[in-house]
């Protein structure tokens, strides 16, 4: 919570909370705990109706499961979600806003709450907390003028259990604020001399707030050498942000490295690297990292248009940069004065799968985009 949301958390407003869970699909106003059938049915035969009937739902093969149905306008404030870490990539997250037939966000389940790798990490930032073992929360505000649509799609060959509760407020005045979007895109391997595409083609006025990113390292060495850059409105080959390197991006320094530790996992309201998976001398062959940056109290601003992208770059012979061909895998977040953007493809299982060898998958951020008008 920043000192603004903190000072203003006495004001008196006008609107209503309500909440979503399998305990009340649709977050009617005395409608939870009616449940008389459910995932904990049989853990409540001997007490009945109100209590724990109906805890979670399970999602079949394939299927997409609407998590929430809102008719606005309104704000989802808060979501807390659960489900098997091996169901993190094979699960995903959407959010549909004002009737839109395409997704505003659509981004698997586990990079959206910063653990892109299927193993769990502690994130302790100011709208995504992932605690242990796996309850994952978002705190990003998601508001709309005439409705909400939040799902889940199982995109494995298994069942998936998931518990959920989405909280949010009905009655304010929402018609100036913009719309949040995330989008995923992964490059593995990098192309040569390529930057990866963490956003491209988004047009309208808005602000970036943020980035999350997968990184498994494919070469020995240090690999953070990279710049990301912000394209704003009318730049075409020249950005107006240019970082100065992929550490200090993220709010870190010289490789991350502590002396006598090595790379050293950290978590604060604003940016961190809390996941640090290292080769185990079998199958886990590489480095792999996930990384955040939230620009809550820095938003970048653009008045028409939108690109980023970011490099892969380590160290070779005679102090020159070596290109790096690295699995990437990244997250944007951004608010938009529109329900929908383009957007790249729905990526498939094999898209999003985490390899434990050498396999490779698509370039995502090369696909042809999706573009709603």
């Amino acid at each position: 919570m920043t000192n603004a949301d903190l000072s203003s958390i006495s004001r008196l407003r006008a609107v209503e909370t309500r909440s979503i869970s399998p305990e009340n699909f649709d977050g009617s106003k005395g409608g939870g705990g009616r449940a008389t059938e459910g995932t904990g049915a049989a853990s409540a035969r001997d007490l009945g109706p109100g209590w724990k009937v109906s805890p979670s739902v399970d999602i079949a093969a394939g299927e997409t499961f609407e998590l929430a149905s809102i008719e606005g306008p309104g704000k989802i404030t808060h979501i807390w979600i659960t489900t098997h870490k091996d169901n993190w990539r094979t699960l995903l997250f959407r959010a549909y806003w004002d009737g839109a037939a395409e997704p505003a966000i659509e981004v698997p389940y586990g990079d959206f709450f910063c653990n892109g790798w299927g193993e769990f990490a502690q994130v302790s930032s100011q709208p995504i907390a992932a605690n242990p073992n796996g309850g994952f929360n978002s705190y990003w505000p998601m508001p709309f003028r005439e409705g909400a649509r939040l799902t889940i799609e199982n995109v494995s060959t298994v069942p998936v259990r998931v518990y959920y509760q989405v909280t949010y407020e009905l009655g304010g005045d929402y018609g100036r604020e913009a719309y949040l979007h995330a989008q995923w895109r992964r490059s593995n391997p990098l192309a040569d001399r390529t930057p990866h595409t963490i956003l491209e083609g988004i047009e309208g006025s808005g602000h970036y707030v943020g980035t999350y990113i997968a990184w498994g390292v494919n070469s020995n060495g240090w690999w953070g050498e990279g710049e990301i850059k912000f394209y704003l409105d009318d730049d075409e080959d020249y950005p107006t942000i240019c970082g100065t390197g992929t550490e200090d991006y993220f709010g870190g320094a010289w490789n991350f490295d502590i002396p006598g530790k090595g790379y050293t996992e950290f978590t604060t309201p604003y940016l961190g690297m809390p996941q640090v998976l290292r080769p185990d001398g079998l199958y886990l062959s590489q480095q792999r990292f996930g990384m955040y940056r939230w620009h809550l109290l820095d938003p970048i601003h653009f008045s028409t248009r939108l690109r980023v992208d970011i490099q892969a770059l380590g160290w070779r012979s005679g102090w020159r940069y070596l290109p790096l061909h690295d699995d990437i895998a990244s997250t944007a977040l951004f608010y938009l004065d529109r329900p929908t953007a383009r957007r790249p493809r729905t990526p498939s299982a094999d898209d999003l799968e985490v390899h434990l060898g050498k396999e490779a998958v698509p370039d995502l951020g090369a696909l042809p985009p999706r573009d709603p008008s």
